[in-house]
């Protein structure tokens, strides 16, 4: 994502019109969902001191009241209990039918959302019938009927929580997640569309194994990784672009979002001044797996994952690979026309202050294509199917992107014609001469 990482104005334009945020400026998920169930639980709190001193409507005995309170505040804890026992063994089903990095579900907000509600309605339930059991013989109608409402209302919640797990284990619905999840990073990420006659080697310059730029002046100091092996989930580029302009120095990580770092590891270098790691560390989100925040090579990992386990012996379903294979041209063909080369970012003045690897166009495609393109040779259909998406794909591609293509392309085609001659375009014609065969 070229460009200045403190311009307002361009971090405006890269945000897209629904005003999401750049996509290399992290979210804080987690500190999101712990915050929301400490509001609910304090919500519920506050609801449940307050509403039973409230005189308004008619009244009715507490005794009856109180026991509903407990019964609601239980149930609802219990109900919860069942149905998130069930959502584990949903998420168990996805992992081993589609891949276990397939975590759409249990990332989903409505999980953490309801889970939070509930607690409030718990609070609420326990808080309100100790208050009114304690002091008073009669309660106004305005707390039961709170507490109905919320139970209601924590119901629909669960009954959202249910069909999102029973979607979750349906295979077009799960394909149709990871393709929309990867759509609105793309569009985070890609907003300029790709002119190679501006910058012939622009896919080249900051992708994973390419020579970086060129180094600014001033020794290079090299900064390892100190920690337990963990995931680079998100990069917080802002903090970082401040933290260099503060020493003059520039910063070149030298692994991109989705990698695993280890003790020892290179993680960035630093020219011209110094850069402590926790800094760094600092500015990194780290995990035990990979997410969609700032990886855009995951997706196109999941669906070859999908595609290479249904083309597995143990499953032999090429049906499900060629969905799969269907999904990955979609975002193969929103690539193809945009500007990969986004991995640079300057400062207020325009220095270049901290460069992050982010795949070209030939990782995408090997992460993409390759290996389930030798999985496909056992199937003619899965085989057919990519070469269809190959051949639309060269078609699409500008003149600068079509090579690798075209030799995937050529492979396929090759493949095809000694392994299905009878069927394969181009293949044996009718009365000609009989294939060669093939040794065990």
């Amino acid at each position: 994502m070229s460009g200045s990482a403190d311009d307002p104005g361009r971090l405006r334009a890269r945000t897209g019109r629904r005003g999401r945020r750049s996509a290399f400026h992290r979210p804080r998920r987690a500190m999101r969902r712990d915050l929301a169930q400490l509001v609910c639980a304090v919500t519920g709190l506050a609801l449940g001191v307050l509403v039973p001193r409230l005189s308004l409507g008619p009244e009715v005995d507490a005794g009856p009241v109180v026991t509903l309170l407990f019964t609601l505040g239980f149930g609802v804890i219990s109900l919860v209990s069942i149905i998130y026992s069930m959502l584990f063994l949903v998420i168990q089903f996805s992992a081993t039918t589609f891949t276990p990095r397939l975590g759409l579900f249990r990332d989903d907000p409505i999980v953490w959302r309801a889970f939070a509600f509930t607690v409030g309605v718990f609070v609420f339930s326990i808080t309100s019938g100790l208050a009114v059991g304690a002091r008073r013989a009669t309660v106004s109608t305005l707390v039961p009927g709170t507490a109905m409402v919320l139970t209601l209302v924590a119901l629909a919640l669960i009954r959202s929580l249910q069909a999102g797990a029973f979607q979750s284990i349906q295979l077009g619905h799960s394909l149709t997640a990871i393709a929309a999840r990867a759509h609105r990073l793309f569009d985070d990420l890609y907003v300029r569309p790709y002119t190679p006659a501006a910058d012939p080697a622009s896919d080249r310059d900051t992708g994973p194994g390419t020579a970086p730029p060129p180094p600014a002046a001033g020794t290079t100091t090299t900064v390892l990784w100190s920690g337990p092996a963990a995931v680079i989930q998100q990069i917080d580029v802002r903090s970082l672009v401040g933290a260099a302009r503060e020493r003059d120095c520039r910063i070149a990580f030298l692994v991109p979002p989705g990698t695993t770092v280890s003790r020892g590891m290179a993680l960035a270098e630093v020219t011209g001044g110094e850069v402590p790691e926790a800094v760094l560390r600092g500015a990194l989100e780290t995990g035990v797996e990979r997410t969609f925040d700032q990886d855009p090579d995951l997706p196109f990992r999941l669906l070859a994952d999908i595609a290479l386990r249904a083309l597995s012996p143990a499953v032999n379903d090429p049906a499900t690979a060629v969905e799969s294979l269907d999904r990955i041209e979609d975002l193969l063909n929103r690539l193809v026309g945009r500007e990969l080369s986004i991995g640079q970012f300057t400062d207020g003045t325009g220095r270049l202050r901290v460069t992050v690897p982010v795949p070209d166009w030939e990782r995408y495609l090997r992460t993409a294509v390759d290996d389930v393109l030798y999985a496909a040779t056992g199937s003619p259909m899965a085989l057919r199917r990519m070469h269809d998406l190959l051949a639309r794909l060269a078609e699409r591609a500008p003149e600068s992107r079509r090579g690798p293509v075209r030799d995937r392309l050529r492979w396929v085609d090759r493949a095809g014609r000694e392994r299905y001659p009878l069927i394969w375009p181009g293949g044996v014609s009718p009365g000609g001469p009989s294939p060669t065969p093939r040794s065990a």
